[in-house]
């Protein structure tokens, strides 16, 4: 018999080794050591093994507290999705395509609940609590893969030096800021800002959003933050 945590433990194997691109129905079958007829009947194609992995995965991440201030609360999530796809930063990848809400699961769907709740609380309208959430989202799964494929150069021991070359081999007359900066671009655009980034992007798109309807926050502070959904048993 072919279980789920077979085939699920089977396809990150061959992800991590070759990289999700490059995953098939049959290699993985080859992978695990069956026919891919038999691993048909369990995932539809290579997408639906996909998100198998990412529900999987996401059952797994652990829920922060959540604050009682709206703010707070969106910022703690926000952090959440970004810490787990940071950890496995081609899961941002296959999510990239609008839509991919549909596909996910309670405990996923739960933290983007808490940021449309918090917005909402802020005092945005619900539809501007949807573009919050995208508008965050965008964000975050940008920032992880400039990372995550920037970390990968520097593995493989492509150096940006060339980066630092040639800042400093701009015409100062004409970019003079850029050029001043010489070898020290790429080491500062490496620092991670990400923390306090999120603050002052949450800051702006809910401060945007209000002042759209030239109403002050209507801040609703939550006595008791909702609970996680339950770890899944699968």
């Amino acid at each position: 018999m072919t279980s789920r945590t077979q085939i699920l433990t089977g396809a990150r194997r061959l992800i991590d080794r070759d990289g999700w691109e490059k995953l098939t129905i049959r290699g993985l079958a080859g992978e695990i050591g069956i026919g891919a007829t038999t691993l048909y009947h369990h995932v539809r194609d290579k997408e639906d093994l996909l998100f198998l992995l990412i529900h999987e995965y996401a059952e797994q991440i652990p829920h922060p507290d959540l604050p009682s201030e709206p703010r707070e609360r969106i910022i703690a999530a926000a952090t959440a999705i970004h810490d787990a796809l940071a950890a496995w930063p081609w899961a941002a990848e296959v999510l990239t395509t609008d839509g991919f809400i549909a596909r996910l699961g309670d405990s996923a769907l739960w933290l983007v609940e808490t940021i449309v709740a918090g917005a909402i609380d802020h005092g945005c309208t619900p539809e501007q609590a949807v573009h919050v959430f995208r508008s965050l989202w965008y964000y975050m799964v940008g920032e992880i893969l400039v990372r995550a494929h920037s970390a990968r150069t520097r593995a493989n021991n492509e150096r940006p030096d060339y980066i630092d070359d040639f800042i400093s081999s701009l015409d100062s007359s004409q970019l003079p800021r850029l050029a001043a900066l010489g070898d020290q671009w790429a080491s500062m655009a490496w620092r991670d800002t990400y923390p306090q980034a999120l603050r002052a992007f949450v800051d702006g798109l809910l401060a945007q959003a209000l002042a759209s309807t030239g109403q002050p926050p209507q801040v609703r502070v939550m006595p008791e933050p909702p609970a996680a959904p339950p770890a899944s048993a699968s």
